[in-house]
C-alpha cells in the first residue's frame, strides 16, 4: 500500500508542511525511520530524533515550535498520538486482518449464520445456532459454543476459546488463548469438608470495542451475566470471575485478579497485579497502583489507592516514607527513653 503525505493529512485533517505528493509506504518509530516511512512525535523527550530522522513526514502538534530546520514533511494534527493510533489501526485491518473467506478443515454448525466478508480459518469451529455479523475474522483453532452471538468487525485470534451463549458486540478483539465463558469458582461446602460444584448457568456479555488480552479468563455468571462494558480493555492473563461487572473504557493490566460479584465503574484503572476481594463496587474513575489489595467497596469518584490492602495514595506514600525511617525512629525513641529514665538499666 502506497500514499501520499497530503493523502494521509487529508485522512487526519492535518495540515502539511513540505512535499505533500511525497510516497508513504510504511510506519516506523522516529529514531529508526528511512526514506518512505511515516512516523509521529507525541512526546516531547523524543524531539530531538524529529531533526535526524530519515522519514519522509512526521506527524506533529499544530503548536509545536521547531529549534532547528527539518528535513522532513510535517502533518500537524491536534494530537499526534490519537492520529498515529488511527493510522496504526487502519495499517492492521488492512494487512493482519484482511483475510476473507472459509479455510479447511473448518466447522459451521446447523441454524448458525456468518455475515459477508468474514474470514474463517482452518480448523476453527463455530457450534449450533450462533448468530455472526459482517466482517468478523476468525483465526485459526477459534472455538466457539452453540447460541453465541458476534457482532460485526470483531476479531478472533488463534486458539480462542469462547463458550456457549456469550454474547460479542461490534470491533471487539480477542486475542490467542484468551477462555470467555468458562465456569465460575462456584463451589458449595459440604458437612464432611468435600464441596459440591454449583452449576454456572449464566452467560459473558462484552460490549461493543472491547478487547480482551491474551490468555485472560472471563468466567460466566452463576445466573445472569458477567459484564465487561463498552470500550473496556482487559490486558493478558487477567481473571474475571462470575457476575463481575467492568465499566464503560476501564482498563484492566496484566495479572490483575477480580472476585465474584464485584462491580468496577466507568473510566476506572487497574494496574498490574491488583487483586480486588468479592462483592465490591468501585466508584467511576477509581485508581488502583500496582499490586494492590482492595477489600473494600470504593464510594467515592477519582480516588487513587495503593497498597495491601490500599488505601489513599497521598497516605499511603507518607506511610512509606515513615516506615523507610522506622530504625532510625526506633534508635530516637530509644535514646530518649535514656535520657527520661537515666536512672534504667538499658
Amino acid at each position: 500500500m502506497e500514499f501520499t503525505v497530503g493523502q494521509i493529512a487529508e485522512v487526519l485533517h492535518g495540515t502539511v508542511e513540505g512535499d505533500a505528493a511525497q510516497p508513504i509506504n510504511r510506519l516506523a518509530k522516529i529514531e529508526e525511520a528511512q526514506a518512505g516511512a511515516l512516523s509521529f512525535l507525541a512526546n516531547l523527550k523524543y524531539e530531538a530524533h524529529l531533526y535526524t530522522t530519515g522519514a519522509s513526514a512526521v506527524i506533529v502538534s499544530r503548536t509545536l515550535e521547531l529549534r532547528h530546520p527539518v528535513s522532513t514533511a510535517l502533518i500537524r494534527v491536534d494530537d499526534p498520538y490519537s492520529s498515529f493510533t488511527t493510522l496504526l489501526e487502519f495499517y492492521q485491518q488492512a494487512t493482519r486482518t484482511g483475510r476473507r473467506g472459509v479455510e479447511e478443515p473448518s466447522f459451521l454448525g446447523a441454524n448458525s449464520s456468518i455475515g459477508g466478508n468474514h474470514y474463517r480459518g482452518a480448523f476453527s469451529y463455530v457450534g449450533e445456532n450462533c448468530e455472526i455479523g459482517d466482517d468478523v475474522v476468525i483465526f485459526p483453532h477459534v472455538f466457539i459454543g452453540d447460541r453465541c452471538k458476534i457482532g460485526s468487525g470483531t476479531i478472533l485470534y488463534a486458539g480462542a476459546k469462547i463458550y456457549a451463549e456469550t454474547v460479542i458486540g461490534e470491533r471487539c478483539t480477542i486475542h490467542a488463548g484468551a477462555v470467555v465463558g468458562s465456569d465460575g469458582f462456584g463451589f458449595a461446602p459440604q458437612p464432611d469438608g468435600s464441596y459440591r460444584t454449583i452449576p454456572q448457568i449464566g452467560n459473558v456479555v462484552l460490549q461493543d470495542n472491547v478487547s480482551i488480552g491474551a490468555n485472560a479468563t472471563i468466567d460466566c455468571a452463576t445466573m445472569g451475566s458477567t459484564i465487561i462494558r463498552e470500550g473496556a480493555k482487559i490486558d493478558n492473563l487477567v481473571q474475571i470471575a462470575h457476575n463481575v461487572e467492568i465499566g464503560r473504557h476501564t482498563v484492566v493490566a496484566s495479572q490483575s485478579g477480580i472476585s465474584g460479584s464485584t462491580k468496577v465503574g466507568d473510566f476506572c484503572v487497574l494496574a498490574g497485579q491488583v487483586g480486588l476481594a468479592g462483592h465490591l463496587t468501585l466508584a467511576n474513575r477509581t485508581t488502583v497502583t500496582a499490586q494492590s489489595g482492595v477489600g473494600k467497596s470504593i464510594k467515592e469518584e477519582g480516588v487513587f489507592l495503593q497498597g495491601a490492602p490500599a488505601f489513599n495514595l497521598r497516605d499511603s506514600l507518607r506511610a512509606q516514607a515513615v516506615f523507610r525511617h522506622l530504625p532510625e525512629l526506633e534508635r530516637r525513641i530509644t535514646d530518649l527513653e535514656r535520657r527520661t529514665n537515666p536512672t534504667e538499666k538499658p
